[in-house]
């Protein structure tokens, strides 16, 4: 009975040893391929610099366009708030009916805040901002009326929402007129929207051709070892065997390509950063280019290392089946 337990004992032993070692055999295996795939970039170091330059210049484009579409879009949301509703109040308009107009107004969810500017106050400002002083003291009536500034709240602040804003404002029956400068707003968002389509089509075109580019050369690259790729199918080397070095070459031009657009991304913000500065400080603001952080860095990796493997695996599956052995 011992002995039956020890020849099970040591059979066990050995599928686990043996499960283990397969284990291993596979990662080793796998590391082999890979970094001799990368030894064979090594070995010709001008075509293959030049392959990942062009592939890293190719993703460049349109990362660092869309990091300046977001950017826009972020600085544009501050816009958005600083957009006001004017209303202009009737001239028979008491000061008690304004006041129950402000209260009124202070309870729509569409509405972030109200200002009340008397007339007064608006001739006085006037006064100060046109440059004709005393001129102003020669009037026998204020010929300006009471004003109230309305801000919508940021998801109010759209064109079309803005513009409903102001049209249920206009049926006030204290209001005689109201303005919303709208227009340059509508500008801006129609020129994201095809800054954003721009970038989109762009980014397909040059995605679509980065993977041409690594499925040629990894065209070349199998027709250059032909020979080689029949002597392993004469003995019986699996397809998975034989794709797996020109996948890992499509890994490794992705990877380096990835990295070249990052840090080409990283040299052509800091290069614009001067000028951006130099027009926010017209306007009195500081502005921080954002989209640099590691998880932009990860997300271009992941595409650029994407792209290579799909250029790869398209030329694979064409190329390799073709060769047989006769």
């Amino acid at each position: 009975m011992s002995i039956l337990f020890k020849g099970r004992s040591q059979g066990a032993s050995d599928t686990k040893i043996g499960f283990l070692q397969i284990i291993s055999a596979f990662f080793v295996s796998h590391l082999r391929q890979a970094l001799g795939s990368l030894g064979e970039l090594w070995r010709q170091p001008a075509a293959s610099i030049m392959t990942v330059a062009v592939l890293g210049l190719s993703i460049t484009l349109p990362s660092t366009l869309y990091i300046l579409v977001k950017n826009t879009e972020k600085i544009s949301a501050g816009w958005d708030q600083a957009s006001e509703i004017s209303l202009f109040l009737r001239d028979n308009t008491s000061p008690a009916s304004a006041q129950q107009l402000l209260t009124r107004l202070k309870t729509w969810p569409e509405i972030e805040s109200v200002t009340f500017i008397p007339a007064d106050e608006a001739l006085k400002e006037f006064q100060y901002l046109s440059g004709l002083g005393d001129a102003i003291a020669y009037l026998e009536s204020n010929p300006l009326p009471d004003v109230v500034l309305v801000t919508p709240t940021p998801k109010n602040a759209t064109p079309t929402a803005a513009r409903l804003l102001l049209e249920k404002l206009r049926e006030q029956r204290e209001v005689d007129i109201g303005k919303l400068d709208i227009e340059w707003l509508e500008r801006l968002y129609a020129l994201l929207d095809i800054a954003r389509e721009l970038v989109s089509l762009i980014g397909v075109l040059l995605f679509i051709s980065v993977v041409l580019i690594i499925g040629n050369t990894i065209r070349l690259n199998i027709l250059s070892k032909r020979d080689e790729i029949l002597v392993m199918k004469l003995v019986g080397a699996t397809d998975a065997f034989i794709h797996r070095p020109f996948m890992y070459t499509g890994f490794w031009y992705g990877l380096l390509g990835g990295l070249i657009a990052w840090c080409a991304v990283i040299l052509i913000l800091w290069w614009m950063d001067s000028s951006i500065q130099a027009f926010a400080s017209l306007y009195q603001k500081e502005f921080n280019i954002t989209g640099l952080s590691g998880n932009a860095l990860l997300l271009m990796l992941a595409l650029s290392v994407g792209l290579g493997l799909v250029g790869s695996l398209i030329s694979v599956q064409r190329h390799v089946q073709e060769i047989e052995p006769k």
